[in-house]
């Protein structure tokens, strides 16, 4: 589903009338982790998660993580755990993506498997047994709400243009769970972009600022003009990437979250492109859930995050992880 524009807006009927829902929403989680009994993994298991439904960075954030690890330490094993939403694998299952699609696993354990091993499953705690016996240190791309697991750490990861929305609980707004409820679980901010709610000012934990960096294709260099297309929480944040890159948008297509496409999705965009001389581009994400025959015909636009305060990050998982981390 793509978000409601109502969610992103401070004062709405829709809103207003939907609150209630979003407090039957709240109690049913609180109860869910009243009766939970967490597993705490045998290794350091780093949560990377937020509060909002939709895309807040969480994968490209897990990857980055990822990196800034093994560059500190390279015999460092590291390995990743998610749902694997979208797929239609349950699990436990270690991801490869020479033989699994996204239709089996989902797309953003594809795009994990490709930097470390990767295992998915709808149980957090079946999978993290799996993988545990295998890894010195895990990241957790997700799963901030999920009570049947206690991460060593928690990072929350927050996208600084839109913040929280209207604040409000899903269905009323993006809130998977109130700040009050996720406080004591939160160890740390990550602010992707500026914080242009000045969400940390009130957060009162430490905050990890990091930067956007997209990757533009070679070939667009000279000829920048495109049609973008996007399936992910926020499509909009895509676009802004690709005109950051220097891509003229002279059109652009919203797919819901984590849509799987067909050649009758593509087929208009096949045409205007052919048309008007232009070049197709979508996420990474995107692109996995591309039929085999249309992938020739799609760039990508890659996005890398980097920290501004790396080593200080670092140095936060280090002290939570002793047995994993190097000196």
């Amino acid at each position: 589903m793509k978000a409601p524009t109502f969610w992103y807006r401070k004062k709405s009927w829709q809103g207003a009338c939907l609150a209630p829902l979003g407090h039957l929403y709240r109690l049913a989680g609180l109860i869910r982790r009243a009766r939970a009994v967490p597993y705490r993994p045998r290794v350091p298991l780093i949560c990377v998660g937020n509060i909002v439904a939709g895309g807040a960075g969480k994968t490209p954030t897990c990857l980055a993580l990822h990196k800034l690890l093994v560059t500190r330490d390279p015999s460092l094993k590291i390995g990743f755990v998610t749902r694997g939403y979208g797929g239609r694998e349950k699990g436990p299952l270690r991801v490869d993506p020479k033989i699994h699609s996204a239709a089996d696993v989902g797309d953003e354990a594809l795009l994990l498997a490709r930097a470390a091993p990767c295992w998915i499953g709808r149980d957090r705690a079946q999978v993290a047994r799996e993988a545990e016996k295998e890894v010195d240190l895990l990241i957790m791309d997700d799963g901030m709400q999920n009570p049947t697991i206690t991460p060593s750490l928690t990072l929350l990861v927050i996208d600084g243009a839109v913040g929280l929305g209207n604040g409000k609980l899903i269905p009323a707004g993006p809130l998977r769970e109130t700040l009050n409820d996720a406080f004591e679980r939160v160890s740390a901010i990550v602010m992707i972009g500026e914080d242009a709610h000045h969400v940390a000012t009130y957060l009162g934990k430490p905050v990890f600022n990091a930067k956007i960096m997209p990757g533009l294709p070679t070939d667009l260099l000279a000829t920048p003009r495109v049609i973008a297309f996007a399936g992910i929480g926020r499509p909009s944040k895509f676009y802004d990437s690709c005109r950051t890159a220097g891509l003229s948008l002279l059109m652009t297509r919203d797919f819901p979250d984590h849509h799987v496409y067909r050649e009758s999705d593509l087929a208009p965009l096949r045409h205007a492109a052919q048309q008007n001389n232009l070049k197709l581009i979508t996420t990474s994400k995107d692109y996995v859930r591309l039929p085999p025959s249309f992938k020739d015909e799609v760039r990508v636009l890659d996005i890398a995050l980097a920290f501004e305060e790396k080593e200080k990050l670092a140095g936060m998982v280090c002290a939570v992880s002793k047995q994993a981390c190097a000196d």
